[in-house]
């Protein structure tokens, strides 16, 4: 009986850890340091963080064609992008499904998405899936804010864009524009983690 007893605690704190842990998989941590990549753009140019001379920093979003919650916040995306890149913090988008899986997230529906919605951000093709893993991304979307440092592009905020994906007007804590206007300002990010809300990234 004891023994048993013993089992059903366990198995209890298994599944309360399970709904009270980050989504967040191995990867980036705040603090980190995200090495920079070289991923091909909609235009067919390679882009990387250290093409962006002039930037304090960025807003890495790992979003995609077909996920519902990442079509919900496209037009907050290219919000954030009109907004921070002026004040050198540009969104750098990052598509990261495998295409055989999802097809309709391959190139030519990446370019005809981009100008439907007028993206005024690159957007990326994470190619051999090896850059979000690298971040941690397990949704889309996923917020990654880097701030450029002595030491690097040091990890500032991840998570989600804000708290109510199905109706912006309803939003009642924007994360990613809380943290930047923070780090604009000099300050510390008021809060730097959160769970992102969205599909599961398709791996084959």
């Amino acid at each position: 009986m004891k023994t048993f007893k013993i089992l059903v605690a366990i198995c209890g704190l298994v599944m309360f850890s399970a709904f009270t842990t980050s989504d967040v998989a191995d990867g980036y941590k705040v603090g980190d340091i995200a090495t920079d990549f070289s991923l091909e753009n909609i235009d067919g140019n390679m882009v990387s963080l250290a093409d962006y001379k002039n930037a304090k920093g960025f807003i890495v979003i790992f979003t995609c064609n077909t996920c519902p919650y990442a079509v919900a916040y496209e037009d907050r995306i290219v919000e954030l992008d009109k907004k921070y890149a002026s004040k050198g913090y540009p969104v750098i988008a990052i598509m990261p499904n495998n295409t055989d899986v999802k097809p309709g997230d391959n190139m030519d529906a990446m370019k005809a998405r981009a100008k439907a919605k007028g993206f005024t951000f690159p957007y990326l093709m994470d190619k051999g899936q090896k850059i979000y893993p690298q971040y941690g991304a397990t949704k889309t979307p996923h917020v990654y804010i880097l701030e450029k440092t002595k030491k690097g592009n040091e990890v500032k905020y991840i998570g989600a864009i804000d708290d109510n994906y199905q109706d912006a007007s309803a939003v009642k804590t924007k994360y990613v524009e809380n943290a930047v206007d923070a780090l604009l300002g000099g300050g510390d990010v008021p809060l730097t983690e959160t769970r992102a809300i969205g599909c599961s990234i398709k791996v084959k």
